[in-house]
C-alpha cells in the first residue's frame, strides 16, 4: 500500500519516456528518490529500485517496441517489479561464465530455459525475473548470452529462499529453473536480442545499476549521521550533552565530512549519466567509495550511540545491517578497482 502510494507521485516514470506515460529519463532525480527512500528504510528504495531501474531503465534501453509499449506505461505507473537472475551458484562476478543455458524451439517460436539463479532478490514479489542465460554453446564468449523476462509464476520454476543479513525488505533466493518454457518475443529486445545479452547488460543500464547501491549507501549513512548527531545532543553523560566532549564531536564531524564527499562523488556521476557521458569509471568510483565509506560511517555512528546502537528498537542495528552488504552486492568493491584499472588503463 505504501508503494502504492508512492507510485501515485510519479516518481517511478523517472526513468521511463513521456511517450510511455513517464516523467522523461531523469536519472539524477531518481537518484534523489533512492536516497531519499533509505534513509527511510530498504523497504521502500529496494521496491523502487526493482521497478524504476531494473525495469524502467532495462526495458527502454533494450526492450523491443511491443516490449516498450506493454510493460513501460505499467513501470510508469509503479504497477511491476522486476528481480534479477544473474548470478549463480558457481558465478559471480564473472557473469559470462554463466551455465543456465535457454535453447529454441525446433519452430522458433519457444525458448526452454534450465539452471539455477542466485541471490535473487525480489523474485517471489517480481512479475518478471530478467535472466542472464547462455543461448549459443557455439557462439565465442560474449557474444552467447541472452537477457529473457521470465514470469516467476511459470511452470517448472521452483523457488528457494536464502536467509541473509540485511536488506531484509524481500526474500533473496535461488531460482531453479527446469524445462520452462517463454515465448521468445520474451527474450529483452525480441527476437533481436537473442545473443545480445551481454551487449545490454555491459551498457548504460549497468552503469547506473551501480549509482542504485551508492545511492542506498549514501540514504542508510545519512540517516545514520542524522540519528547520532541528535542522541549526541540529547545523551547527557557527566553534566552535559555527549557532543561538548571532544571525542564525540570529532567523530560527528568526521562523519559529515564523509558523508559530503559521498554526496558529491553520488550526484556527479549521475548527472554524467543523465547525460548519457561516459561515466564507468565515475560511476564504479563512486559505488566503491561510498560503499566503503559509509560503512565506516554507519559503524562510527553506531558507537556514538553505545549500547543503543545494538537495540533492536533503534533503528541504528538496522543500519549496521543493511550497510554491512554495500561493499559486495551490486559489483563488489574490488570489482570497481578492477573496472576503474581497466578504464583508466593501467598496465597489468
Amino acid at each position: 500500500e505504501v508503494f502504492h502510494r508512492l507510485a501515485a507521485t510519479g516518481v517511478c516514470g523517472l526513468t521511463v519516456a513521456e511517450e510511455y506515460g513517464g516523467a522523461g529519463r531523469d536519472i539524477v532525480a531518481a537518484v534523489a528518490v533512492i536516497d531519499e527512500l533509505a534513509r527511510r528504510g530498504t523497504a521502500l528504495a529496494g521496491p523502487y529500485i526493482h521497478c524504476a531501474f531494473y525495469g524502467g531503465l532495462n526495458v527502454s534501453e533494450n526492450g523491443s517496441p511491443a516490449q516498450q509499449r506493454a510493460l513501460l506505461p505499467r513501470i510508469a505507473r509503479g504497477e511491476l517489479l522486476f528481480a534479477y537472475g544473474l548470478s549463480e551458484p558457481d558465478v559471480g562476478g564473472d557473469l559470462a561464465s554463466v551455465a543456465t543455458t535457454a535453447r529454441r524451439s525446433a519452430d522458433g517460436r519457444t525458448v526452454v530455459l534450465n539452471g539455477t539463479k542466485r541471490w535473487c532478490t525480489g523474485a517471489r514479489v517480481a512479475d518478471y525475473i530478467l535472466c542472464l542465460v547462455r543461448s549459443d554453446p557455439e557462439a565465442p564468449r560474449y557474444r552467447n548470452l541472452s537477457l529473457v523476462l521470465v514470469p516467476p509464476g511459470l511452470p517448472g520454476i521452483t523457488i528457494v529462499d536464502v536467509d541473509h543479513l540485511g536488506l531484509r525488505y524481500a526474500a533473496t533466493s535461488d531460482v531453479i529453473f527446469e524445462d520452462v518454457g517463454v515465448p521468445i518475443d520474451d527474450v529483452l529486445g525480441g527476437p533481436e536480442g537473442w545473443n545480445q545479452g551481454w551487449r545490454m547488460l555491459a551498457g548504460p543500464a549497468l552503469d547506473v545499476e551501480k549509482l542504485e547501491i551508492a545511492a542506498v549507501a549514501y540514504g542508510i549513512a545519512a540517516a545514520a549521521v542524522d540519528d547520532a548527531w541528535r542522541y549526541a545532543q540529547e545523551r547527557q553523560q557527566f553534566g552535559k550533552p555527549i557532543c561538548a566532549h571532544q571525542s564525540v564531536r570529532h567523530a560527528l564531524v568526521e562523519a559529515r565530512t564523509k558523508l559530503q564527499a559521498c554526496r558529491h562523488l553520488l550526484y556527479h556521476a549521475a548527472w554524467l549519466a543523465d547525460q548519457s557521458r561516459p561515466c564507468s569509471v565515475e560511476t564504479s568510483m563512486a559505488k566503491l567509495f561510498i560503499a566503503e565509506t559509509a560503512v565506516e560511517i554507519v559503524l562510527g555512528c553506531q558507537r556514538i550511540l553505545g549500547a543503543y546502537g545494538c537495540a533492536e528498537g533503534h533503528d541504528m542495528e538496522r543500519y549496521v545491517r543493511d550497510i554491512c552488504v554495500m561493499p559486495i552486492v551490486g559489483g563488489s568493491s574490488n570489482m570497481q578497482r578492477n573496472n576503474i584499472a581497466a578504464r583508466l588503463r593501467l598496465p597489468e
